[in-house]
């Protein structure tokens, strides 16, 4: 346990020291919340999700472009389940907070150098202004109040920090019409028929879709979410869609192309595939101003 994070520690919070993590214990959790506590608290699924999801050559390339040099700065990463950001980028901050519901997750996570702390995100135990970068990747739409999520970590940056999200739906994109949507209600079906490959069993399929709480049709996030959100907080928002296989070539305003079924997905919906509301995913990185004036 890196002893600094002590020192940033909200004197009002209810904190238990588990020795290998800190807990803010959470009381009466919501139904999408006690599904990532489920889910995440599995060790084989816990790490199935640590192999194979956000461990491409392209995610590392867009995470490691978006965040720079990290040297000597405290970074949080909010909803960093077994570790995926930094088991995969090579810059290494002076600090890594990782914050999660579920301690096998995080058991993973203190494996690739994170100072583990349970909490729910939308209560975060730290006082403000303290970190200089906070990454949420496929974090929001696991969260029942994006917004409080994005509020917390608002709270906690420091004037000039930024604030690093991506990997959550774009609304636009997932908004299946018609025979889509009828496609996509079946698709429980077809995966268990074809054994989908990721989720081995049906009670993993369940649980891993019960997580996933804003990643369906009506459901992601927007760039006017973003703007919404952060920009009366006093932030420079930046904000860039794109499909999944890109690197960081996303900050250079490249989409690149989604998979056949996604593309398929779009153009059922009456949607041009090629258009920027058809882009899966939406990448936002947020600067605070270092004078606010709310």
């Amino acid at each position: 346990m890196n002893e600094e994070i002590y020192s940033y520690i909200d004197s009002s919070a209810a904190i238990v020291d588990h020795g290998t993590y800190l807990e803010s214990p959470i009381k009466n959790p919501g139904e999408g919340l006690a599904a990532n506590i489920y889910y995440f608290n599995q060790p084989e699924w816990a790490e199935e999700y640590l192999t194979y999801c956000h461990r491409s050559p392209s995610f590392k390339s867009r995470w490691e472009a978006a965040l720079g040099d990290l040297e000597g700065k405290v970074v949080v990463d909010i909803g960093c389940g077994p570790g995926n950001v930094f088991a995969t980028v090579t810059s290494k901050p002076r600090l890594l907070i990782g914050v999660d519901v579920a301690p096998v997750s995080l058991r993973f996570a203190a494996k690739y150098g994170y100072t583990p702390v349970l909490a729910d995100a939308s209560k975060l135990p730290f006082v403000s202004g303290f970190a200089d970068v906070v990454v949420l990747n496929a974090a929001l739409h696991h969260c029942e109040d994006m917004a409080a999520i994005l509020r917390e970590a608002a709270r906690i940056l420091k004037p000039g920090g930024l604030i690093v999200t991506d990997h959550d739906p774009q609304l636009s994109a997932w908004d299946y019409k018609g025979i889509a949507k009828l496609l996509w209600n079946g698709r429980l079906l077809y995966y268990r028929i074809v054994k989908h490959g990721f989720h081995k069993t049906d009670d993993q399929q369940t649980w891993g879709l019960a997580c996933e709480i804003h990643h369906k049709p009506g459901h992601g996030v927007t760039e006017q979410f973003f703007r919404g959100t952060l920009e009366p907080l006093g932030f420079d928002l930046q904000v860039y869609p794109h499909n999944h296989e890109v690197g960081e070539q996303v900050l250079k305003g490249e989409r690149g192309k989604a998979a056949l079924k996604y593309r398929m997905g779009n153009i059922l919906s009456g949607r041009n595939p090629k258009k920027p509301g058809s882009a899966l995913s939406l990448m936002c990185l947020a600067r605070k101003r270092m004078t606010v004036t709310v």
